[in-house]
């Protein structure tokens, strides 16, 4: 009986032991209670910005916020959400997520954010901003600021394009060739095409999709370079490599044949009298050669004469109509390759074997 006994008390003693234990945790338990949520400071609602591309890292703008009211010391995370303006946020985005009071934005940054959104290249419109707080690992006790509203004109580095569809790809507006415009909002389009037959020329809509029952172009009968939008023909062309240039504005467009593109220069075999004849691979959309190269100079030229020609001012791997001699690093067996199949972004490559 003593055995148990001993048994029983060293068991109430546990018991107690972890009682007051429990009681004590409960003593020091902090329980945080929502009072207030974060409230937007800068900047100031109607605030409008005009993204630059050319300002891409630097700050456009920065939120500035009060802390959310927990009424206690913990740690708080703020969501920075954004939705098209008068949306209600029915569809938010999460702009990013601090623990400070801040957030800034470069113009890169709102740029994507607020293209993402659905805002138009270079067309004001309007954003609505709100910081979500919460605590823990959960986002409990979520906490939502007052809305604010700026204004935000988006900028693209991509340019405007149109299609040619035609008997060259099964005439599908969504796969076809493209042309790209000089500027955003400018008429003139170009771009190097291989046709075989008929053709036409096709725009996007407002989504970017490029599909029959857009606006689209033609011929307008007289095979004189002119564009016709309503009565049009397919335009004629005979099998070959060519350089489409077109203005939906003055309703013009020009086909000019250059299936035969040479490597000319001081760094060839034949010098500057004479052009070295490169091969179209259709798969590649690209014109090559393997030749023996000196460390002298090269340049690209079409159909054996010097009124189409490439070189490269700058030597940044870009063509220029008319450029600069390419240098050639160092005498040996070269691979070059021509790359005239992304409009106005025209490329080549000179790999040493």
């Amino acid at each position: 009986m003593k055995k148990i006994n001993k048994i029983a008390t060293g068991f109430l003693a546990i018991v107690a032991f972890v009682g007051f234990n429990a009681c004590s945790d409960d003593d020091n338990l902090i329980i945080a209670s929502p009072q207030g949520g974060p409230e937007l400071r800068t900047p100031a609602s109607g605030t409008a910005l005009i993204l630059n591309a050319d300002s891409a890292q630097d700050v456009a703008t920065t939120l500035v916020w009060d802390d959310a009211d927990y009424d206690t010391q913990t740690a708080v995370t703020y969501d920075v959400e954004i939705a098209l303006g008068g949306t209600e946020f029915a569809a938010p985005v999460n702009a990013g997520s601090t623990n400070e009071r801040f957030l800034s934005w470069t113009h890169t940054e709102l740029n994507e954010d607020v293209i993402g959104l659905g805002l138009s290249p270079f067309v004001a419109g309007d954003v609505d901003i709100r910081i979500v707080s919460s605590i823990g690992t959960q986002e409990a006790q979520q906490q939502v600021s007052e809305v604010l509203t700026i204004n935000v004109t988006p900028y693209t580095t991509s340019l405007p394009k149109i299609a040619v569809p035609g008997d060259h790809q099964g005439w599908d507006p969504a796969t076809a060739p493209r042309l790209a415009a000089s500027d955003f909002g400018a008429s003139d389009y170009e771009g190097y095409v291989w046709l075989e037959s008929e053709y036409k020329f096709v725009a996007p809509d407002d989504t970017g999709n490029f599909a029959w029952g857009n606006t689209d172009w033609g011929d307008d009968g007289s095979f004189s370079g002119v564009l016709a939008e309503d009565g049009e023909v397919n335009v004629p062309a005979t099998p070959g490599y060519y350089l489409l240039q077109v203005d939906t504005e003055n309703l013009t467009y020009s086909a000019t044949q250059y299936s035969n593109w040479g490597l000319i220069g001081s760094g060839t075999p034949t010098g500057w009298d004479s052009d070295n004849d490169m091969t179209y691979d259709p798969a590649t959309q690209t014109f090559s050669i393997t030749i023996d190269l000196t460390a002298d100079e090269i340049k690209f030229r079409a159909n054996d004469a010097w009124d189409w020609n490439y070189g490269d001012t700058g030597a940044d791997g870009q063509l220029n109509p008319g450029g600069d001699n390419i240098a050639v690093p160092a005498a040996g067996n070269y691979t070059v390759v021509l790359d005239l199949s992304n409009p106005r972004e025209y490329t080549y490559t000179l790999t040493q074997n």
